[in-house]
């Protein structure tokens, strides 16, 4: 018996369970840097996990994106986030809400920008080099 290989319809749904799966496993990255290490170590790593964490929610959301749209996109939202917090909005909502501080923050750090951009272009990298992997199986 030959092994066919996956129809266009079956691809969304396997980037789709790729995506759910780097999700998690760039949570508990996030959690397990918290975990062992401190400071600035672990306030960066997660700034740049963050940004890859988006990346992967937009892959999840459209799974033909491609990698430098995806990450663009988590670029653009995790600087936005950011500059939001130079008003008092986040930090306002931060005091009402976990869930607002986790995904807002509550003070700028311009630092921050750079490891966004670290983080994207991370999960470019990534992204990229299983995109290739994947495409010789579309042809």
């Amino acid at each position: 018996m030959t092994e066919k290989s996956p129809g266009p319809a079956s691809i969304p749904a396997a980037v789709r369970a790729a995506a759910a799966a780097a999700a998690v496993l760039t949570v508990a990255a996030g959690l397990g840097v918290r975990a062992v290490s401190g400071g600035g170590v672990a306030k960066y790593a997660g700034d740049a996990l963050y940004t890859v964490l988006i990346h992967t929610l937009v892959v999840l959301l459209v799974p033909r994106v491609r990698p430098l749209t995806a990450a663009g996109t988590a670029l653009a939202v995790s600087w936005a986030v950011e500059l939001v917090q130079l008003t008092d909005l986040p930090a306002e909502l931060s005091r009402h809400s976990t869930a607002a501080r986790l995904v807002l923050g509550s003070t700028f750090n311009a630092p921050d920008l750079f490891w966004y951009a670290v983080g994207a272009a991370l999960a470019w990298a990534v992204h990229t080099r299983l995109t290739a992997r994947r495409t010789p199986a579309l042809r």
